[in-house]
């Protein structure tokens, strides 16, 4: 008997992040999903107990690729968010590829209103390439939205790509960029071969954001060299520097009546966590927010 078709493919990376790995896998698995999918994760050589119980869940291609430390006298090369992510992507089975992060959380049939959304502008005979999902950085964020990157193109932070899409445009360039803009440079290829990237309202995302990350990417070198790689791939061709910039966010307006966020990530359950201890600012925020509930 042949196995069923997969129609999508949810594909993350992860890294020493067990505990909200955990929550983004059941979030997946508690979506409802309508059609046939598998799961993909790669991990970078995780040490906090993730690929343990990665091999444990019979629903997970489970794929590891070690990117940190030494292995026979001798230092492990580093590989690119890029590299990671096409492993996961050219390994995917399905028509379409869901990427989310390992920090994330589905709200209620977030991908069945996008996989309806990609299917019906594809009836309409439209050349669509991305459907990028409402978000928003939990617990500083209250609003959800999605992002234009250059030229005011829609791209995906979180959300689903047309996996002939992704193939036709060479996959994710796993040299230029180191971790930062690779995901804008990914859209705008896309756009450049004419594929759409469209929003999908009903599709929605809480991602756990470090109060912390800002304040590193401003002092990061990684993120000012990935910003000045990608600004000048598209000079001339989505980025014009005497032009007003096109940048930013479209926001919606929608109130979680759920409380994912909140539900999922009880303070209560990781304030020890070694990932979100010390960070005194996201910790109390989210002590406000649980006091509400």
């Amino acid at each position: 008997m042949n196995a069923e078709k997969r129609i999508l493919s949810v594909v993350l990376g992860s890294y020493n992040r067990k505990f909200f790995l955990q929550k983004a896998i059941h979030s997946i698995r508690d979506n409802a999903i309508q059609v046939p999918y598998e799961i993909i994760v790669i991990d970078g050589g995780s040490t906090d107990g993730s690929i343990a119980w990665l091999v444990k869940q019979k629903d997970i291609i489970t794929i590891v690729q070690h990117n940190r430390g030494e292995f026979n006298g001798k230092a492990i090369e580093r590989r690119s968010w890029g590299y990671f992510m096409n492993l996961g992507f050219k390994s995917a089975q399905g028509k379409y590829i869901l990427m989310i992060s390992d920090d994330c959380l589905l709200l209620p049939d977030a991908v069945n209103c996008g996989l309806d959304r990609f299917i019906d502008l594809e009836k309409q005979n439209r050349r669509i390439g991305g459907v990028a999902f409402y978000f928003r950085n939990w617990p500083q964020e209250k609003e959800y939205y999605v992002q234009n990157t250059l030229g005011g193109k829609m791209m995906v932070n979180h959300g689903l790509f047309l996996r002939q899409a992704l193939e036709e445009v060479g996959w994710i360039d796993e040299e230029a960029y180191t971790f930062y803009k690779a995901d804008g440079d990914l859209c705008l290829k896309m756009w450049q071969m004419g594929y759409e990237t469209v929003d999908c309202p009903g599709a929605y995302v809480d991602h756990f954001y470090d109060a912390n990350e800002a304040v590193r990417q401003t002092n990061n070198a990684v993120m000012d060299r990935d910003r000045q790689t990608y600004l000048k791939r598209w000079q001339g061709i989505y980025y014009y520097p005497d032009q007003p910039d096109l940048r930013g966010k479209v926001k919606i307006a929608y109130k979680d009546s759920y409380n994912t966020a909140a539900r999922n990530w009880p303070i209560q359950s990781f304030v020890n966590h070694p990932v979100v201890k010390k960070l005194s600012k996201p910790i109390a925020k989210i002590k406000r927010l649980a006091s509400k509930k």
